[in-house]
C-alpha cells in the first residue's frame, strides 16, 4: 500500500477532519516506531506490555491512526528508541525552559483584534 493510500484511507475513515500534514506526520511517527521496534527485534506484544497498552493500540500507533491519545503515541516511541525533538535527548528540560522564558515575555491572554474605528465623516 503506498503513503498516499495509507493518507486517503486514514483522512475518509476519521470522523474529524485533520490537515494532510497532521495525518502525514502521525503516519511517519507510526512507521518510525515500528521500524525502531523492528531493529531492536522487539516483538509487538512486548513494546505494547511495555508501553502499558494492548497490541491492538500499538498496531493503531504503528498506521498512524489519530484517535490514539499523544502521551501513548510519545511513550512507545521513547521506549523504541525514536529521537524525538533531538537526538539522543535524556531530558528536554533545558528545552523547556527556554520556551517558558519566551512564553513569559508575551501576553498571558490574547484578545481577538479592535475593529477599526471608521470615523471619517
Amino acid at each position: 500500500m503506498t503513503v498516499r493510500t495509507v493518507i486517503e484511507l486514514l483522512m475518509a475513515n476519521t470522523p474529524r477532519t485533520y490537515s494532510r500534514l497532521t495525518v502525514e506526520a502521525l503516519v511517519l511517527l507510526g512507521r518510525q516506531i515500528r521500524l525502531a521496534r523492528k531493529r531492536r527485534r522487539m516483538p509487538e506484544h512486548e513494546l505494547a506490555s511495555r508501553v502499558g497498552i494492548a497490541r491492538s493500540t500499538l498496531q493503531l500507533i504503528e498506521r498512524g491512526n489519530p484517535s490514539v491519545a499523544i502521551g501513548l503515541v510519545l511513550e512507545a516511541a521513547t521506549i523504541a528508541g525514536v529521537d524525538l525533538f533531538v537526538p539522543e535527548a535524556t531530558t528536554l528540560a533545558p528545552r523547556i525552559e527556554r520556551v517558558d522564558d519566551k512564553l513569559a515575555l508575551l501576553p498571558g491572554s490574547i484578545r481577538g483584534g479592535r475593529d477599526e474605528v471608521d470615523d471619517d465623516f
